[in-house]
């Protein structure tokens, strides 16, 4: 009887023991669980980047002329020859008018070449007001041209009665036969515009 009762012990004993066993190995099974969000995350600060960049930016393109053609003369350090020449001529008051006008301005490298030719100084220049009222008048145009609205090909009568023409390269040439290149553009003002140009133009 006592040996029954051992055995019935060592068959449940036994059993348990297999139960235990497959219990820890169904606990240890679900493991497959470790596959995580974290892969799909998704930043979303890069959104809000570029809408910094889409502020509007302030427009300068608007600004109106505050100054005459011959007040943009006077303060322009590359014009300060011709600025002297319209105020020996007394042609500077003309160009603070309200007439519209367009002037194509000699730089002060422009007339170097004019002075080695009439072996002149700038002074003595300036003080040959009977050639400076010829010459300066040839500049100017007696309405307002914008490099856009430039007749190219045609003669262009100006303040003197003389023509110069121009060609599509931006070159003028005047009545001598001589060049000259535009080098700036548009300087607007408030009774006309101004082109810079690298040559003086001879009327005869």
């Amino acid at each position: 009887m006592l040996k029954k009762n051992l055995l019935s012990i060592a068959v449940v004993t036994a059993a348990m023991s297999l139960a235990a066993c497959n219990d820890t190995e169904t606990v240890a099974d679900p493991v497959e669980p470790e596959v995580t969000t974290e892969e799909v995350v998704v930043e979303p600060v890069a959104e809000t980047d570029p809408m910094v960049e889409a502020e509007p930016m302030a427009d300068d393109m608007n600004m109106e002329a505050t100054q005459t053609i011959a007040e943009i003369a006077a303060n322009n350090e590359n014009l300060t020859i011709l600025t002297a020449a319209l105020k020996a001529a007394g042609l500077d008051t003309m160009l603070m008018e309200d007439t519209k006008y367009t002037v194509f301005a000699p730089t002060d490298d422009a007339f170097a070449p004019v002075l080695e030719k009439l072996g002149v100084t700038k002074e003595e220049l300036l003080a040959n007001t009977d050639l400076l009222k010829k010459v300066l008048p040839y500049h100017v145009v007696p309405m307002e041209v914008k490099a856009a609205d430039i007749p190219y090909g045609t003669d262009i009568e100006t303040a003197n009665g003389k023509t110069i023409s121009i060609s599509d390269a931006n070159v003028i040439t005047d009545a001598t036969g001589n060049t000259a290149n535009i080098t700036g553009t548009d300087i607007m003002a408030t009774n006309g515009v101004v082109h810079t140009i690298d040559a003086v133009l001879m009327p005869e």
